[in-house]
């Protein structure tokens, strides 16, 4: 069969008429929004349709259903590494489920959160996807009481479908590696304590130091952003005194924080790795490969964004809080105290 010109001429009737199917059989075989059926009727049916060049028309389809196929995403920025990572797994986790993912940002603040998320409701997304969520965040509430669609991803309020990494495993994991190494001088720089994932973080670093009976000063338990320039406003804090009056491992909450403590320890003269051990948070593709690689408590992206459309596309009954396990990867910037 001669390929025919692609064009509006061809439709779906015509592919059913061609295969010698029913139009419902041949509307089944091309739909693209889940897993597409692998039986030798439907590979006949996209064969024939690829041949006469039909090409669906999800706008008019998703107009028949009152959707559009897409979904809004909403971040802090995309300037942060782990939210630029988030989104386009996000992206890839929508498209295998036939939706199209579109991004706004909020720079952290509610009301420009408030008004991403109208921009992206205005534009009829079939449900919102919020990497914002602050546990004083009045969004959610509007949106559960509106019948809005919608999952929380890497921060939860507590209440709305949330996927998100276990934080309290994570900062006891982070912990725990620099306890077993020997030191007993910790400090703990976490992100905003207005962030779920801020205060799990630290909740977990808490539980591994009271296990091993460690009471840092509470000027060494800092929260801060998840910049870098937080980090290294901290670092100066806590690295700034004698090498009797500061700690020998820092925990960061994330990356970005501990790259922050990296300069600032620099600055001091302190060799990350010998003089100071130091664990981060999310293992963003740079800690491998910083001049002393990072060790870094890593988050499972990939799993957490499936969780997260699965949420918003096929809702249960109950909102549901799904927690995604990370794990400890050690490199050489948390070594044990040099007295040991």
């Amino acid at each position: 069969m001669e390929p025919a010109a692609p064009g509006p001429s061809v439709t779906l009737r015509d592919v059913a008429a061609a295969s010698g199917v029913s139009l419902s059989t041949a509307s089944r075989a091309l739909d693209e929004r889940g897993t597409q059926s692998r039986s030798a009727a439907a590979q006949h049916v996209r064969k024939v349709a690829a041949d006469l060049g039909y090409r669906r028309n999800s706008f008019a389809s998703s107009l028949r259903r009152g959707e559009t196929r897409t979904l809004g995403v909403l971040v802090p920025r995309l300037s942060d590494t782990v939210m630029a990572l988030m989104f386009e797994e996000l992206e890839r986790a929508a498209a295998d489920r036939g939706y199209f993912a579109m991004v706004a940002t909020s720079g952290d603040d509610p009301e420009e959160e408030r008004r991403a998320a109208e921009t992206l409701l205005d534009r009829n997304v079939d449900g919102l996807i919020l990497a914002t969520a602050r546990l004083d965040d009045a969004l959610p509430r509007r949106l559960r009481e509106r019948g809005v669609a919608h999952a929380l991803v890497l921060r939860t309020d507590g209440v709305s479908p949330s996927a998100v990494g276990d934080d309290d495993v994570g900062g006891y994991l982070a912990v725990r590696h620099l306890i077993d190494l020997g030191h007993r001088e910790i400090a703990v720089v976490t992100g905003p304590s207005f962030t779920s994932s801020a205060v799990g973080r630290l909740a977990g670093a808490r539980r591994a130091l009271d296990e091993a009976g460690i009471n840092p000063p509470e000027e060494w338990l800092i929260a801060a952003g998840y910049g870098i320039e937080n980090g290294l406003s901290a670092g100066e804090s806590l690295l700034g005194g004698s090498a009797g009056k500061r700690p020998t491992a820092v925990f960061a909450a994330n990356d970005n924080i501990a790259m922050g403590i990296i300069a600032a320890a620099q600055r001091s003269h302190i060799t990350v790795g010998q003089d100071l051990a130091l664990v981060g948070y999310n293992d963003t593709p740079l800690a491998a490969r910083l001049p002393i690689p990072l060790s870094s408590v890593r988050v499972p992206l990939s799993q957490i964004a499936s969780t997260a459309i699965d949420l918003l596309v096929n809702p249960g009954k109950e909102p549901t809080i799904r927690k995604s396990v990370p794990t400890l990867i050690p490199r050489e910037s948390s070594g044990p105290p040099r007295q040991a």
